[in-house]
């Protein structure tokens, strides 16, 4: 890694920090392995970053655009929803969520209606996304330890919000997928 690569490690490392605090002290809550996701992530897209705007017309390039565009409208379809349907509130005391993850209610439509995890969902393609901008070894490596880390984060959000919501969010276990419709 280069100099500014170190430091901008270092910088953007301090932000998620920032936003991630209250659950590193928790490593049973979901944001504990999202955090430790966001820092591999980051680490990829330092090491990719002199890669990014390649050759447009390569495949890979191609394939890495197609997922870091279809992560965003995961992630609005979802952020979308959370916000519409989910009466996000103070009901929820788990000082852990972000704001608009207090949800009161349980969302089951739109994107949720076929994934549980949309943001993770979202997360998952954008690290492949990232990955596919230089694909080697080690980038490969890191792109799928993120995707365990992703895993081990919607496992932990699943036992807070079987813990909160009760037998309606494990009857929406069953008629839905963690992360790809109709699939996983």
């Amino acid at each position: 890694m280069t100099i500014w690569q170190v430091v901008a490690f270092v910088m953007l490392s301090a932000v998620l920090l920032g936003v991630s605090w209250r659950t590193l002290g928790n490593p049973r809550s979901h944001g504990f392995y999202r955090f430790l996701a966001w820092e591999v992530m980051l680490v990829m897209l330092l090491c990719n970053a002199p890669y990014w705007f390649g050759d447009r017309g390569e495949l890979h390039q191609q394939v890495a655009w197609g997922l870091l565009c279809l992560s965003l409208l995961v992630l609005f379809a979802g952020v979308y929803q959370m916000r519409r349907f989910g009466r996000a509130g103070e009901q929820r005391e788990d000082d852990e969520l972000f704001a608009f993850e207090r949800t009161s209610r349980l969302v089951t439509g739109g994107v949720f209606r076929y994934i549980r995890h949309p943001m993770y969902c979202s997360l998952l393609l954008l690290a492949w996304g990232i990955a596919c901008k230089r694909i080697d070894a080690m980038i490969l490596l890191l792109a799928s330890l993120s995707s365990v880390l992703l895993w081990c984060a919607a496992r932990c959000e699943e036992r807070e919000c079987l813990a909160y919501f009760g037998q309606p969010y494990r009857d929406y276990m069953r008629r839905s997928r963690m992360f790809v419709p109709f699939v996983f």
